[in-house]
């Protein structure tokens, strides 16, 4: 199944409270290409996201002529990218789901581990 095909699911599944949405404070939604259509801009805004939807070479372009920008979408491929190279995560052969799942928590504890390493030093 597509991602696009999940987003009012994913939205409406966020679980870190937020600032209620106003018309001159509202909140913003960034997404790839993939969520290009009308069906997910209509749902983004349905629930009182501004979608902010962008192709890679724009974000590329945009990173080279204006200082201090930064690509916000990648933030989540980047992250599945990580996971992916715990090559025991990439193909399963746990016996059980809390197994799965503890080797997955420790992968995703290790990246933040090295990312607070990276910032604090």
């Amino acid at each position: 199944m597509h991602d696009v095909k999940l987003l009012e699911a994913t939205i409406e599944g966020v679980v870190s409270a937020r600032p209620a949405p106003t018309r001159r404070r509202r909140q913003h939604l960034c997404a790839d290409a993939g969520y290009k259509g009308r069906p997910a801009q209509k749902t983004a805004q349905d629930h009182g996201y501004q979608p902010h939807i962008k192709q890679r070479r724009e974000e590329a372009q945009a990173k080279r002529t204006q200082p201090g920008y930064r690509a916000r979408r990648w933030v989540v491929e980047r992250t599945h990218s990580w996971l992916n190279r715990y090559r025991k995560l990439l193909v399963s052969f746990e016996k059980t789901e809390e197994g799965y799942v503890a080797l997955l928590t420790l992968a995703a504890a290790m990246i933040c581990w090295r990312q607070t390493i990276i910032i604090y030093g």
